[in-house]
């Protein structure tokens, strides 16, 4: 009976139909009936499936009330919505003229930002659908986890923009001055008796690497290469070190063809085989990566840093007890190398070991008294575990022991940034020293991105995004930058909606205080 009725309605439809004439003599009170009966017929054949032909009535809707109904206009681009193919520039369009008249009408929202999201417009279908969520609460799901989608497709996207147009450059003194550490210092290559310029400019070149000369020690490397290092052991590190700033400048391909041309000149070259393993990391391979430290035991099964670093893969795949093995075999051939202790009771407090975590440090700070790094580590583990005064407590000492350095590291500064606002809640404390951080390397990635979150903090969303901004030109590496581009995409689109909504900005900080 259901489908003859609507068939029924279907074939009454040219005599619904209205002239312009006819409608402008109708009294408003008809105007307004007959616009509520062709809503309802629109209605039933929606509900049969029936789009073309609802999207007509629903038309005629629009054109006799005497008033803008949003509802009609919306109702007509859920009909554009589902026909085959969907017309989704029709639904943007109708969802504009419900918005207009009512911007606080989320279904509305809902629909253009999944039209919006069809069609590509990715910036502006998450500016409808983080307006949708704020507008319902954070009490959407659907809303919610359509904002995460869009957001990682609009990341994705600039970030592989981004990518293709950003010249290679090397990141902040302290991430490579970090990456350097990692490796036990090793003897610098001997000389032939008659060496050539290039193999004097490699000796530049690595006590520039000793000095931490950053810049001055790529442009020495890269002159030796090709001014041409005479002998293979010295054009084997030269390729090490040169393919090493290649992968700090995330020019990953170049890293790995000089890293596999140093080991065909050197194959008991373990440092090229451990590198190239986090060339492989990068590229996602895990199984080529494992495979090179299997070689590299085989060619020296002595060799601490083959474990360490295997140890560091095993950590950042959760594997945490394969890589708690890897530390120790490291730290059995050679107990001075500070990190492997550190990475050791990490790995124990990421296994829940937290006893045997915290019983680790206060051994390793008695072995390393003046090791700021150990005090570092340490306090953060204390600030995972809301122990803000002793945290404060060990990136204090840090900091001091920093002070003995040129230049210092400034991320015990960010870190005792983070542990004074989640204990004191003092934002303007916790931003003096980020800025602190910033004098010591104006590149310090964890210091811009914690200002970016002050400023969200204190609601100041056009200052967070200068800061997020930031964090993406000195993100490394793909996945750095797609975080740092789903914040600053996240928040551009909140500003768009304090913009957009200015009764709401004062409650927005409060509801998502709410959901902390």
């Amino acid at each position: 009976m259901f489908h003859l009725c609507t068939w029924l309605m279907f074939m009454c439809i040219e005599n619904v139909l209205l002239t312009l004439e006819e409608i402008a003599a109708m009294s408003v009170d008809e105007r307004i009936k007959r616009a509520g009966s062709l809503k309802s017929r629109g209605n039933a054949l929606y509900q049969a499936r029936k789009f073309t032909q609802a999207a007509e009535l629903y038309t005629q809707a629009i054109q006799v009330s005497p008033k803008p109904e949003p509802i009609f206009h919306s109702n007509r681009a859920a009909c554009y919505m589902n026909m085959s193919p969907p017309e989704f520039e029709r639904v943007v369009e109708d969802c504009d003229a419900a918005l207009r008249h009512d911007p606080n009408y989320v279904k509305a929202l809902n629909r253009r930002a999944n039209a919006l999201e069809a069609l590509s417009r990715y910036a502006e279908a998450l500016r409808d659908f983080t307006a949708a969520t704020i507008l319902d609460r954070f009490q959407n799901e659907a809303a919610a986890q359509s904002v995460e989608r869009v957001l990682k497709k609009l990341a994705t996207e600039k970030a592989q923009t981004l990518a293709a147009t950003r010249e290679p450059r090397l990141p902040s003194q302290t991430f490579i001055s970090a990456y350097f550490a990692a490796f036990r210092k090793r003897a610098q290559p001997t000389l032939p008796e008659t060496p050539s310029q290039g193999d004097q400019t490699l000796l530049l070149a690595l006590d520039a690497l000793e000095a931490a000369d950053y810049p001055h020690a790529l442009s020495l490397v890269n002159e030796a290469v090709d001014q041409g290092v005479s002998w293979d052991i010295g054009r084997a590190e030269a390729l090490n070190l040169r393919g090493t700033f290649k992968f700090l400048t995330s020019d990953i391909k170049g890293a790995k063809a000089d890293l596999e041309q140093s080991l065909a000149l050197n194959p008991s070259l373990t440092q090229s085989l451990v590198k190239l393993a986090s060339v492989h990391m990068e590229e996602g391979n895990h199984a080529q990566a494992m495979e090179c430290f299997d070689n590299a035991i085989k060619v020296d099964s002595s060799d601490p840093d083959v474990y360490y670093h295997r140890g560091q893969v095993h950590f950042i795949t959760n594997d945490y007890a394969a890589a708690a093995e890897n530390y120790t075999k490291s730290t059995s051939l050679d107990s001075t190398f500070v990190f492997s202790h550190i990475q050791l009771a990490v790995a124990q407090y990421k296994m829940g070991n937290v006893a045997n975590s915290m019983a680790t440090f206060r051994r390793t700070m008695t072995a390393f008294p003046n090791r700021a790094e150990v005090c570092n580590y340490y306090g953060e583990l204390l600030l995972d575990q809301q122990r803000f005064e002793d945290a404060v407590e060990k990136f204090d000492r840090a900091i001091e022991l920093e002070k003995t350095k040129s230049p210092p590291n400034p991320l015990p500064l960010v870190n005792k940034a983070l542990a004074i606002f989640q204990w004191h809640k003092d934002i303007q404390r916790a931003e003096v020293l980020c800025r602190e951080a910033l004098a010591i390397d104006p590149s310090c990635e964890p210091a811009v991105a914690t200002l970016a979150q002050l400023a969200l903090q204190k609601s100041e969303i056009e200052t967070a995004i200068e800061w997020f901004e930031k964090q993406v030109e000195l993100a490394r590496g793909e996945a750095e930058v797609v975080a740092a581009l789903t914040y600053l995409e996240a928040s551009k689109a909140q500003l768009q909606f304090v913009t957009a909504y200015p009764e709401m900005a004062a409650q927005l900080q409060q509801i998502a205080s709410a959901m902390m």
